[in-house]
């Protein structure tokens, strides 16, 4: 049976790809995006079974018409992707609080709109699946990506919980961690004012990003499908090659801290007694 999706940041990127991979197939599909004129192609190729709408997730009101208007259109809500998001990029130190704040609004706020939007249909319907774009940055902190890494593991830890409290409700949950795509996403991040002291750790991240394998997003495309289809999706999951290998030696080293640890950790709990 053909799905119904609601995807957010859909106009390129991850998000095009998801959307393309769901219509190709016979899904309908509400993309969204700030600009929704960038899908006139998309509606002269699959006409009805596709909905766009204009959607700024860091607008509530926005929110909420959007999820309303999809569900309408098409009867019911299936499979949610929260997309939306973009990278911010430099040293803590040269960061503000508003491009944190900017960041939080669009990474982590913009999501939880949607959830809150589409959970009372969700509901009613006793089905569904939320699938968040996180990053590999949600769960492993890179230099210079202090407010980007500071989004994602927030969306994590709001996951988490999330996938915990609708389960009862027949709702799925699965956070997805992209590693790196050839997606051109890098021309909408922000950028914060440089302070030269800083300019070694840059020239090491230019460096680090010329030479890892990024993925295709058509590939991550139809890997959504897989998982959208999938009966008992996991909560987490990788979407890349790199990702996996660095990660385990990212929680290796983290286990072998705390267990070196752990003697400092007890004398923390235990309670001296005259």
């Amino acid at each position: 049976m053909s799905k119904v999706w609601f995807v957010t940041g859909s106009s390129r990127g991850l998000g095009r790809s998801f959307v393309e991979a769901a219509l190709s197939r016979g899904d309908r599909v509400a993309a969204t995006a700030r600009a929704p004129e960038g899908f006139d192609d998309l509606v002269t190729a699959y006409g009805d079974l596709v909905l766009p709408l204009e959607l700024d997730v860091t607008d509530s009101e926005a929110v909420l018409a959007s999820v309303k208007r999809a569900r309408e259109h098409f009867g019911r809500l299936d499979v949610i992707v929260n997309n939306a998001g973009y990278g911010l990029f430099g040293a803590v130190e040269e960061l503000t609080e508003q491009h944190l704040r900017d960041q939080l609004e669009t990474n982590l706020f913009g999501p939880l709109r949607v959830v809150q939007a589409v959970l009372p249909y969700l509901r009613e319907q006793g089905s569904g699946h939320i699938i968040q774009i996180s990053s590999t940055a949600g769960v492993a902190a890179f230099s210079l990506g202090g407010g980007y890494c500071a989004s994602k593991w927030a969306l994590e830890g709001l996951s988490e919980t999330l996938a915990q409290e609708v389960a009862g409700f027949g709702i799925k949950v699965t956070i997805v961690e992209p590693g790196g795509y050839a997606t051109g996403a890098s021309a909408g991040a922000v950028q914060a004012p440089p302070n030269p002291l800083y300019d070694a750790a840059r020239r090491a991240h230019a460096a680090y990003a010329q030479a890892r394998d990024v993925g295709d997003p058509a590939a991550a495309g139809q890997a959504m499908l897989e998982l959208a289809d999938t009966a008992d999706p996991p909560l987490r999951v990788f979407f890349g090659t790199e990702s996996l290998p660095m990660l385990q030696q990212v929680y290796a080293d983290r286990l072998k801290t705390w267990t070196d640890w752990h003697d400092l950790s007890i004398k923390a709990q235990r309670v001296r007694t005259a």
